[in-house]
């Protein structure tokens, strides 16, 4: 058997994709019961998250697992093999093995070096034993990978170049500002109450919001959320409240975050702007380019002169005209995004003297101030909570798993990428190894087994032969026939253990049990109880993982 990845994730699929494809709780399960149903595969494993989809197996024949591994993905995700097709990925043996490290490290990440991934593999890893569709390899496989992910951070920088998926996201959101002046005196609302919104919900207290409010379907939830965060010490005002209030409390809200596991949208765009309208009680969908009633406006004020705004080029002027709660919906001088909100870009502006309006342009002369906006949302659901068309409208700030997957690629790599690189390597090599080493001891264990049995037939013949032979004697003769014995094999066992952990030494197992003719039963019989022992064992050590890196908020 040998271990096979099939799967699409952000850097092979569009989010569009994802999106489509993402598969609820329940679907997982399913698929890795199928998965297991199948002929080519023995065990199974599912890592589902908002940018990834993966489905791990023990497949007995590469072609035939790709094919069917393909076929069950597009059957559960939805979307048709033809589609999906063009977008999966396959990794195979020492391949898959280092595909797992390296998402477990961080290094696959939308976020590089983000630490929440080890969340979700130790999550995927319960679920299949859980269902028991994790066998042997994939235990082995995925509790080592979280060890290597742990080790990882422990001894690089690699939190230095990742944060968590809501960090980022509220980087995003802050703009030029840091996330912490930003979020100041805010009112926040986090809907949905799972590790996701649990983690954006206790990033926004630390970073100093007044409130925060947790809207989930099971109110027990949000509630049980709510009193961690009031006792967390940060000093935030916490409270709970069912989904049919969402929509009264985002009318108070400066910024909502939405990750559930809803299949359809949460919040619609006509949802956002009744919210806006709730909360100053005029229309929100439409700004003239025209011309605008406010005389600050960048885009086209209604006096039509560079002079009704003042110039570019002034020292002073952004600060008197910085965006405030009144006037311009879209902003005003020194406010770059409201060049680009203008959809083209508006030319012949007269508030840049008759020119095209370009945002380098403004970049270069107005001092960093981060747009204002009335809401700030976040949308870290996959598929997406918040429908994307509510980015269009005035006054909102919209960030989405799509947008941060652009935002992400500009990113700065770290220096330490390189040497989570090579621990990576180096612990797949050992992984390998181990493996290989495993794969023949069953067989060892069954030619020692067969080589007791040896001498015990033979002292019990020797009992017949003679009679007479007293308790001291019988057993002295027994230990020296078992040295002997276990003389001959010692370097021999040794050996083989040694070359069958070498890549291309699986055959010496094979070799081994055709030399001395060792019953297959027998072998299997010590591979099936090694194999309870060693599950055991590895369900103590995942309770023993319960703090996993989720990620630094």
């Amino acid at each position: 058997m040998s271990l096979l990845v099939v799967g699409l994730s952000h850097r092979s699929a569009p989010v569009s994709v994802l999106e489509r494809a993402a598969l609820t709780v329940d679907a997982q399960a399913r698929l890795g019961h199928d998965t297991v149903a199948a002929e080519p595969a023995a065990e199974a494993a599912v890592l589902a998250t908002c940018n990834r989809i993966e489905l791990y197996a023990d497949v007995d024949k590469f072609h035939a697992g790709v094919a069917e591994l393909s076929t069950l993905l597009a059957l559960h995700s939805g979307v048709s093999l033809e589609e999906l097709t063009p977008y999966l990925y396959v990794h195979y043996e020492d391949r898959a093995v280092h595909h797992l490290f390296s998402v477990a490290c961080g290094l696959d990440s939308m976020v590089v070096g983000e630490g929440q991934i080890l969340g979700q593999i130790k999550d995927s890893l319960a679920r299949a034993q859980e269902l028991h569709t994790a066998g042997r390899l994939l235990n082995d496989l995925f509790q080592q990978a979280l060890r290597v992910g742990k080790r990882a951070h422990s001894e690089t920088g690699i939190d230095r170049a990742g944060q968590s998926l809501v960090t980022f996201g509220l980087e995003q959101l802050a703009g030029r500002e840091p996330v912490h002046a930003w979020a100041k005196g805010k009112r926040a609302l986090v809907i949905g109450a799972g590790s996701m919104s649990s983690l954006a919900a206790a990033t926004l207290a630390r970073s100093g919001v007044d409130e925060v409010v947790v809207a989930n379907r099971t109110l027990a939830r949000a509630e049980r959320l709510a009193a961690i965060l009031t006792e967390g010490g940060t000093g935030v005002l916490a409270r709970a409240v069912p989904m049919a209030e969402v929509a009264g409390e985002l009318t108070r809200a400066d910024v909502a975050v939405s990750c559930t596991g809803a299949t359809g949208l949460v919040l619609t765009a006509a949802d956002v702007e009744a919210a806006l309208a709730g909360r100053t009680g005029a229309s929100v969908t439409g700004h003239d380019a025209e011309g605008c009633a406010d005389d600050d406006c960048v885009i086209a004020p209604s006096g039509g002169t560079p002079e009704a705004v003042g110039t570019l080029d002034t020292p002073g002027t952004v600060e008197a005209l910085a965006p405030d709660a009144g006037g311009c919906p879209v902003g005003r001088v020194g406010d770059e995004t409201a060049y680009e909100q203008h959809a083209a870009l508006v030319e012949n502006s007269p508030a840049v003297g008759g020119g095209p309006v370009r945002a380098g342009r403004v970049a270069a002369a107005v001092a960093p101030v981060a747009r204002s906006a009335a809401l700030y949302l976040l949308d870290l659901a996959m598929p997406r909570d918040i429908d994307a068309a509510a980015h269009r409208l005035t006054g909102v700030r919209l960030v989405d798993i799509e947008s941060l997957a652009d935002a992400s690629a500009d990113a700065p790599m770290a220096a330490d990428v390189d040497a989570v690189r090579t621990i990576v390597s180096d612990e797949v090599a050992a992984f390998g190894a181990a493996q290989r080493a495993a794969h023949i001891t069953p067989t060892v264990v069954a030619l020692r087994t067969m080589a007791a049995d040896v001498v015990s037939g033979e002292i019990a013949r020797l009992d017949g032969r003679l009679p007479g032979l007293g308790d001291k004697e019988r057993a002295e003769i027994t230990q020296t026939v078992r040295r002997v014995v276990d003389k001959l094999l010692h370097a021999p066992t040794v050996r083989v253990k040694q070359l069958a952990s070498e890549p291309g030494g699986a055959g010496y197992a094979d070799a081994l049990r055709t030399l001395f003719d060792l019953d297959p039963e027998t072998v299997a019989a010590v591979s099936r109880a090694d194999l309870l022992s060693n599950a055991g064992g590895q369900l103590n050590q995942l309770h023993e993982n319960d703090e996993p890196k989720r990620g630094r908020a």
